[in-house]
């Protein structure tokens, strides 16, 4: 069968351009071809979820910034919730969950991480974006660096180089604005009234920004990061990666004018080198899996293309495993054993994590028994405990709290005839003594519970209690 109606001028074009092409050794600026594509659109999408962290900081919640790290008063507040130093337990688990989330993915979709999330490959690409609004495409790049110096090129350099850095300074500034009020730190940063430390982080990430984005590139992902040499390791024959179809694709060979496909002795792929065209690390996926490959899958975009120009099938370039390139069985996702041990794992970090935000107290009471003397008889025949209360208040207001006791009937407090005005953020001890009839003690310890009750500026009910134990003479 012979496809007449190939436009032969859009594929000389491609061989044309195939020649310039070259596979990175890093010894020179990749400048990646960038092609519209269903694959494209979805990196995009996937990026755009970056944008919680540039505008995150300014969203308001109760009247104060609805997630803010606040280190100086170790305040970690998260909506309504309040999180404490106590409550860092759910920081393992929360570690934990993207740990095993990030195996999950990788063992099944490779380093669709990298491709498609990561901050190196999202803030590279809006670089190289810039560049190729600024400067034109590669061809025009490549010419334009090589030129010398002239008043239009420092203008393009000198424009690109300048969005550059503010895009670093917005990065490092959005940055320590999860760590305090973002409105409150525009007007500090600009007056100089902000701290050393402000200027110092924003600095670092606007130059780490700079420097990785827009001149490392695909070298960071090549010697820098330590996923791109454990990646490999984690993956296994059932993995679904960009792969090329060897089988269909050999041998390479370019379209011949006036061949039919009846009469063609080549594979399917026309050797047009545009999946190294687009590849922003600049590796070849037709010599197999290699570190380089950031499972970005814009050479399969590249390659549906070109195989809608030469009338072919797409998928020589697709995602797949190397069972299914074998034409062994593959198993459904589901049949998997490690889908089922990684998503048990991940389902309990996460049921932790939840039950941690959803059990966080407004308040907490922890009440420590003196230890020296353990009890003293009073003149009236009573014995009496001393406890230190401390009252953790997790709220961003004070609250006047009300001490009570509860586990026998003629116990008497004293100390808490006052409510303790409990600070936010912070705790707040009061001393209190337990006084009971010595006639009335059956056993050597008895248990109590203290209750702490308090009333939020909203007219919200808080409460909380802690067990104890009241201590009196051998019977």
């Amino acid at each position: 069968m012979s496809h007449p109606d190939v436009p032969h001028s859009a594929v000389d074009a491609l061989y044309e351009e195939a020649d310039r092409w070259q596979i990175n050794t890093g010894g020179q600026t990749i400048h990646a071809k960038r092609i519209a594509g269903r694959w494209r659109t979805i990196k995009w999408l996937t990026a755009s979820v970056w944008l919680i962290y540039l505008l995150g900081p300014y969203l308001r919640w109760e009247g104060r910034q609805a997630v803010l790290f606040d280190i100086p008063n170790r305040q970690y507040h998260i909506f309504s919730a309040t999180v404490l130093p106590q409550d860092f337990w759910m920081l393992s688990l929360l570690l934990l969950f993207f740990a095993i989330l990030l195996a999950v993915m990788t063992a099944l979709v490779g380093r669709v991480w990298c491709g498609f999330f990561c901050f190196q490959t999202v803030w590279t690409d809006i670089f190289t974006w810039i560049e190729e609004k600024l400067e034109g495409p590669p061809p025009a790049r490549r010419k334009l660096d090589q030129a010398p110096m002239s008043l239009d090129k420092l203008r393009i350099k000198a424009i690109k180089h300048a969005l550059w850095i503010l895009i670093g300074f917005l990065t490092g500034f959005s940055f320590v604005a999860w760590f305090t009020d973002a409105p409150t730190l525009w007007r500090a940063f600009f007056v100089g009234e902000a701290s050393g430390t402000v200027y110092v982080t924003v600095a670092l990430f606007a130059a780490g920004t700079y420097i990785l984005a827009g001149f490392l590139r695909e070298q960071t992902c090549f010697w820098l990061c330590p996923y791109a040499r454990i990646q490999g390791v984690m993956l296994d024959r059932t993995t679904i990666v960009p792969t090329y179809d060897e089988q269909r694709g050999e041998p390479r060979g370019r379209v011949k004018r006036g061949e039919t496909e009846d009469h063609r002795t080549t594979g399917d792929c026309v050797d047009c080198n545009q999946c190294v065209a687009v590849c922003p690390t600049g590796i070849d996926i037709r010599e197999g899996q290699q570190e380089g490959c950031i499972t970005c899958a814009l050479c399969l975009d590249a390659c549906d293309q070109v195989m809608d120009k030469v009338g072919r099938p797409h998928g020589l370039i697709r995602y797949a495993s190397l069972d299914e390139l074998e034409g062994r069985p593959t198993k459904a996702l589901l049949m998997r054993p490690r889908v089922w041990v990684y998503g048990a794992i991940l389902l309990l970090a996460l049921a932790g994590i939840v039950y941690g935000f959803t059990a966080l107290a407004p308040i907490e009471l922890k009440a420590l028994h003196e230890r020296a003397p353990l009890f003293v008889l009073l003149s009236d025949g009573s014995i009496q405990n001393k406890y230190t209360l401390k009252i953790l208040n997790k709220v961003p207001e004070p609250l006047s709290v009300t001490i009570s006791v509860s586990g026998r009937d003629d116990m008497t407090l004293v100390g808490a005839e006052k409510p303790v005005i409990a600070e936010p953020g912070g705790v707040t001890p009061t001393v209190v003594f337990v006084k009971i009839p010595r006639r009335s003690l059956a056993a050597e310890q008895q248990p109590i519970v203290f209750h702490a009750e308090a009333t939020r500026s909203s007219g919200a009910l808080i409460e909380t209690e802690r067990e104890s134990v009241f201590v009196g003479p051998r019977q």
